[in-house]
Order: structure tokens, then C-alpha cells, then sequence
């Protein structure tokens, strides 16, 4: 079973950790400077910045319409002091980007009642710097930079993300459900992809979420290829053993 990759790295803990999880507490300023903190769901582009779909007339987005700097507590714990989380801090931003409103609506299927209302936009967060903590007394602070890929090491494959999820959910429904099932270990159900990035790749059914995670980074169609059935032969391999 594919599980969190064992890494000393702390950037790539904590990219993993905001990959896998989808929602997390977004800290914005009022008017007077009083801290509001909300509930957000988001995604990742491919450098692994967050990316959340949110409504004009929340009070999260007037916030940041006037003051863009914000926070956004991304929490693994599973509600346990030593379990991990990442705090990231920057700035965030509205953006226009189709296929990350896409990835939204595949990641967190709710999202399709209002993603195409006129008062809901993308915002992403430009991280700053972010604060890891992976359990007691492992705490380490890491530089933007450092956190998030640079974007030529994934705007390729973002490029040919759309037909390769498609392509996955129509021809190779099989090989995400041996995913699914032999790798992570979950029951069946109807597993789609819903998005790719150089790190890994994401599936869902409903409500459920899974993040599998790649060898080597993929940087284009072509390595995703070979990633893919890679894992697909581990399953086979791995379901018959």
C-alpha cells in the first residue's frame, strides 16, 4: 500500500500534507484589524500553491479585498497534538484559470451548485513562508520559494492535465480502481481521477479522497505515462500475490 513518502525534507512534507487534504482555516483581517478565520476548501496548482473558489459576498473575500494578506492552516492531525499541520502565510489574489476551476468542481463535487455563479471567483494564495509541524518538537519554518516547485518543473504537465485525467476516467476506469483498492487500500466505488501534478495524482469517489504519490517527479504526458502503468503493474502485481 502506498502511504505518506518518508522524507526529511520539509518541503516536500508539507507540500504532501496540502496536496492530500482539501480544506483547511483561512485567517483574514476585518476592517478594525480583528483576526477572521473561516472554513475554505481548495485545491493545488502544480507547484502546490492553494487555490479556493469562494463567493463574493463572503466576509473571507472582503476581507482580502481589502487587505490581501492572509493564512491558511492546513491541519493532518487527525485531531491530535502530535499529528502534522502547515501553516502557510502570504497574499492572496483572484485569478481567472479554467482548468483549476475544473480540478475544483473534480476535487470537491459540491462545488458544481455554485461554481458557475457570477459572485464566485478563484483566489489563490501566494505563499510567503510557511510553519511545518510534523509532531513534537519537529517544527521548522520553510521560505516560499522553497516550499512551492518552480513552475517550469510542472506547467507542462498542467497543460496536459485535462486529457489525461479524461483519458484515465474514460478508458483506464480499471486501473484507478486497482488504485484505489490494492494501493491505498479503500473499498470500491466509482473512482475517478480528478487531477495530476508532478508529485502525484489525485482520485476520488464522492466524498472520498485519496492522493497517490509518484516515484520521481513527472514533468510531461509522456512521464505521467510511464508512471501510471508503472503503478497499474504494482497493483496487478500486488492484487494477485
Amino acid at each position: 500500500m502506498l502511504t505518506e513518502p518518508a522524507t526529511s525534507n520539509a518541503a516536500e512534507a508539507a507540500r504532501f500534507l496540502i496536496r492530500r487534504t482539501g480544506r483547511g482555516a483561512l485567517g483574514t483581517l476585518m476592517e478594525d484589524g480583528t483576526p477572521y478565520v473561516s472554513l475554505v476548501e481548495f485545491v493545488c496548482d502544480g507547484g502546490g500553491a492553494p487555490v479556493t473558489l469562494i463567493s463574493d459576498l463572503a466576509q473571507h473575500t472582503m476581507n482580502l479585498r481589502r487587505a490581501p494578506s492572509a493564512s491558511l492552516l492546513v491541519d493532518g492531525s487527525g485531531g491530535t497534538l502530535d499529528g502534522p499541520r502547515v501553516t502557510l502565510v502570504g497574499t492572496m489574489r483572484p485569478i481567472e484559470a479554467a482548468a483549476l476551476a475544473d480540478r475544483f468542481v473534480a476535487q470537491h463535487s459540491s462545488a458544481a451548485t455554485y461554481a458557475g455563479f457570477a459572485d464566485f471567483g478563484l483566489w489563490r494564495l501566494a505563499v510567503e513562508k510557511a510553519h511545518l509541524v510534523s509532531g513534537f518538537g519537529r517544527i521548522a519554518w520553510i521560505d516560499g520559494a522553497a516550499l512551492l516547485l518552480p513552475d517550469a518543473a510542472w506547467t507542462a504537465l498542467a497543460e496536459a492535465e485535462s486529457g489525461i485525467v479524461s483519458h484515465m476516467n474514460e478508458d483506464h476506469a480499471d486501473a484507478i480502481s486497482l488504485y484505489a483498492t490494492v494501493l491505498k487500500g479503500a473499498s470500491p466505488g466509482d473512482w475517478r481521477m480528478t487531477g495530476i501534478d508532478p508529485e502525484g495524482f489525485d482520485i476520488a469517489d464522492g466524498t472520498r479522497r485519496l492522493r497517490l504519490t509518484f516515484d520521481t517527479f513527472v514533468g510531461s504526458s509522456q512521464e505521467a505515462r510511464t508512471a501510471l502503468v508503472d503503478l497499474v503493474k504494482r497493483a496487478r502485481v500486488a492484487s494477485t500475490s
